[in-house]
């Protein structure tokens, strides 16, 4: 069936997915065309995602690729990104985001190599990460030589199983690197920042002291739930007024 869309909401959606593509360049989270953004129109089920191996500097709105949850390319002029189907998989299984990216992050990448989750040491984790970051498992070699993408996908929705994607939003995927998501793609891209961030801090922590052990549950708690409860309370509370 047809997919049925708004042209304004794709084109907007467009504009953001390039913008956040930039963002990860901005924020030297990627090198020459390493690592990837894109975004979803729920309502239509089509996601826009980056132009493989297209360098950043190049990048245009009118560039992004649209596709349905299918595969199927709606619009573009070239070849979506190799990650495409990880992507896909993603929105499928995870149907409150709005955003994901994937990126070879310098500290992420390299926990990712070592087949290791990042725990939680301190507030600035807790801030944003409910609990570890984990690394999903190694692929088979069946899962590598069969649909190879669509398997890192599925890999990373089995480690999830047991977690709150929304509490939890990246993984890191064993020996290749890591993937955040958010409520746009935007978000998705504040996520990885964060992530590059936390695998950093965690690297120069376990150098200082190789027997630290993690947060304190109830600190965790504490930092975690004051921004992401029911009850937060941090940042500005914006009325319906004030956003008019």
């Amino acid at each position: 069936m047809e997919a049925v869309y708004d042209e304004k909401d794709l084109n907007r959606l467009k504009e953001e997915v390039c913008e956040a593509n930039l963002e990860l360049a901005a924020k030297k989270l990627v090198l020459y065309t390493w690592g990837n953004v894109s975004g979803i129109l729920r309502e239509a089920n089509l996601m826009v995602i980056k132009p493989s191996g297209v360098p950043y500097e190049k990048l245009t709105p009118d560039m992004m690729v649209v596709l349905d949850l299918d595969g199927r390319m709606i619009q573009g002029d070239y070849n979506p990104s190799s990650d495409t189907p990880t992507h896909l998989e993603l929105y499928r299984e995870f149907d409150t985001i709005g955003g994901v990216v994937h990126t070879h992050s310098t500290f992420a990448t390299a926990w990712a190599q070592a087949k290791r989750s990042i725990a939680c040491y301190g507030t600035t984790h807790s801030d944003y990460f409910y609990n570890e970051i984990p690394c999903t498992p190694e692929l088979t070699s069946e899962e590598i030589n069969g649909d190879y993408e669509r398997n890192t996908g599925k890999v990373i929705v089995r480690t999830m199983r047991d977690r709150d994607y929304n509490a939890v939003p990246g993984i890191l995927v064993a020996n290749h690197g890591p993937f955040t998501w958010g409520k746009d793609p935007g978000n998705a891209v504040h996520n990885s920042v964060v992530l590059e961030e936390l695998a950093r801090m965690a690297q120069l922590t376990i150098s200082i002291n190789h027997d630290i052990t993690g947060i304190q549950k109830v600190l965790m708690d504490k930092h975690y739930l004051r921004k992401h409860g029911k009850n937060a309370y941090y940042g500005q509370k914006v009325n319906k007024e004030q956003q008019r």
